[in-house]
């Protein structure tokens, strides 16, 4: 009764620790590399022995990023990304966890196996994390001895994987919003400064709002340059008397244009 209460106070202070992680960290890096290490030690405590973690996040048109409890648990992520082969990528292509138990003695990945080794590293685990429709990742497990991943171990490591699925979605969520939010103002940003710059073409050229936004367009067209890069510059040289001149653009020959 002890050891289960003590087992439970130890995965309430994890839970806790996740949803610390997801309140305080900045971006998705940083919560990878967070829960990467929130991993490593739930991990270490089942298997008795110090255990590496190494997380790896796909996302739809957006680059891998790539996690870890250490620089070398970040550095073996890396190496197998680049041989396309081990535990990390079939659990992430398979949907199921992936034992390397021994990596002397097994006949699979044999590229990958020689470099874990070189690496000091004799076992790992790849266990995939259920993201749906917010992209695809997996945590990748890493021991010094063969035969750290018993059947208790991949229990523990797969009911941290349920934990670490949840909170990694709403992370992913709260970044969405996040960078959706910085856009959205971005955007506003933007179009404020087109909007003063079209006033200055109205008030240099005596025309429209539409017509100044065509003159605006079209010079940003001719120039090669972007239309908010345009805009800025116009409304920066104002007192330095920049004009953007109607010719090529919506105008009125009768009503005088300032011309470069």
């Amino acid at each position: 009764m002890e050891l289960e209460n003590t087992s439970a106070a130890a995965w309430s202070a994890d839970f806790e620790q996740l949803s610390d992680l997801i309140v305080e960290t900045e971006d998705i890096k940083a919560f990878l590399d967070g829960m990467a290490c929130l991993a490593a030690k739930v991990v270490s405590r089942s298997a008795g022995t110090r255990v590496e973690c190494g997380v790896t996040l796909g996302r739809h048109k957006r680059p891998g990023t790539i996690g870890g409890s250490t620089d070398k648990a970040m550095e073996l992520e890396r190496m197998e990304q680049t041989l396309g082969e081990g535990p990390c990528i079939d659990a992430l292509v398979n949907g199921r966890p992936v034992l390397l138990d021994d990596a002397h003695a097994s006949p699979q990945w044999p590229d990958y196996r020689g470099a874990l080794s070189a690496a000091g590293m004799h076992s790992a685990l790849g266990v995939p994390l259920a993201l749906a429709e917010d992209g695809a990742a997996v945590l990748t497990f890493f021991s010094t001895a063969p035969g750290s991943f018993t059947r208790d171990v991949v229990a523990e490591a797969l009911t941290f994987s349920e934990l670490a699925s949840k909170a990694l979605r709403v992370a992913l969520r709260i970044t969405s919003l996040n960078e959706l939010a910085e856009h959205l103002d971005a955007a506003i940003k933007s179009r404020s400064v087109i909007d003063t710059a079209c006033g200055v073409i109205i008030s240099q050229n005596r025309c429209t709002q539409d017509e100044a936004f065509a003159i605006l367009r079209k010079a940003s067209s001719d120039r090669n340059q972007k239309l908010h890069d345009l805009a800025a510059a116009l409304v920066d040289g104002v007192g330095h008397q920049q004009t953007i001149p109607a010719r090529g653009g919506a105008s009125h020959p009768k009503r005088p244009v300032t011309r470069t």
